[in-house]
């Protein structure tokens, strides 16, 4: 039997926000936030390790001006309906930094087989409720129906962004309810910002779980975690339990800070694959969004007796890593 080749953290430096998705072609397809906010990357690889040496292609770039023209954050690569989706939040270009926050959300689609080729198409704004600050969408399909995970701001609620769910009637527009399953409410949600975010779904053992990021973008950020039962009604908001406690956060002992805005993957041999951005240092200067030094890091996810995630501790750098 094969041992599993073992992963060596960082896999990608300077690459924030990771989304590591296996194709039925084989390949690993990577793509996240650029330090400088200006456009869209894609790379692709045999192995998980290998992203760390593929050529990146650069599919799509910011406008100069107008409401794509500032702070491209946090792109995810999905392949819906035989065709690759690009889902992303970009902001407009201000003189002043009030612009940070003025985030929406877009989609891109390709129908080449391999999209590091053919032509990215824009598909226009995702459109939700409310005109506000809204970023870090994903989508699952189950049963038959495709859902859309996105964090926004809601002008009624105190805070900086929520976490809600809606389905979708194609992978660029809305349709129906729009639900909000998390509110930043617990100490360790709070700090910095009140944020939820970054939401990443895994359907496993009968049950659908959300991860999703909190606080601010510096060694306070960590990650909670909803479940739903897979048969339950997922907008209706009872239907998420939430962990009233961080299930990864900063380890000191093995150098990782921030851990945070992860993404789920598979190894060969099927196991899952927790992947995620963190720093190796905790004191940052400046603004900790234009610090450039979180890296794309991957470790295995295990499981508890119940079937739940155990998403353990961010492992230290350098040291190989498996089962």
């Amino acid at each position: 039997m094969n041992q599993p080749v073992p992963f060596i953290n960082p896999v990608i430096e300077q690459r924030a926000d990771p989304w590591i998705y296996k194709h039925s072609d084989g390949y690993y397809y990577f793509t996240g936030s650029v330090p400088e906010y200006d456009r869209i990357e894609v790379r692709r690889a045999r192995t998980i390790q290998g992203l760390n040496t593929a050529e990146p292609v650069a599919v799509w770039h910011k406008y100069e001006t107008g409401p794509l023209s500032a702070n491209i954050w946090a792109p995810e690569i999905h392949f819906i309906h035989d065709k690759w989706y690009i889902y992303f939040a970009a902001a407009r270009t201000t003189e002043t930094k009030e612009g940070l926050f003025d985030h929406r959300m877009f989609v891109l689609e390709n129908d080449s087989a391999n999209p590091l080729e053919g032509e990215w198409v824009e598909k226009g704004q995702i459109k939700t409720r409310w005109e506000s600050f809204a970023l870090d969408a994903t989508t699952f399909q189950h049963n038959g129906v495709l859902y859309y995970v996105w964090a926004q701001k809601d002008p009624d609620i105190v805070g900086n962004s929520n976490l809600y769910i809606s389905e979708m009637s194609n992978p660029w527009t809305l349709r129906g309810e729009q639900v909000m399953i998390s509110t930043p409410e617990y100490d360790w949600e709070v700090i910095g910002f009140k944020v939820n975010e970054g939401a990443a779904v895994l359907k496993r053992n009968g049950r659908i779980f959300i991860s999703y990021s909190a606080s601010a973008t510096d060694h306070n950020y960590c990650m909670g975690l909803l479940t739903a039962d897979e048969n339950a009604d997922l907008l209706d908001p009872k239907s998420w339990a939430k962990s009233p406690v961080p299930i990864f956060c900063t380890n000191e002992e093995t150098g990782q800070f921030g851990p945070g805005h992860n993404s789920f993957t598979v190894a060969p041999d099927g196991s899952d694959v927790l992947v995620y951005h963190a720093r190796n240092y905790k004191e940052i200067t400046g603004d900790p969004l234009y610090d450039p030094n979180r890296h794309t890091r991957v470790q295995p996810l295990k499981w508890n007796e119940d079937g739940t995630p155990d998403f353990g501790i961010p492992v230290p750098d350098g040291a190989p890593v498996n089962k």
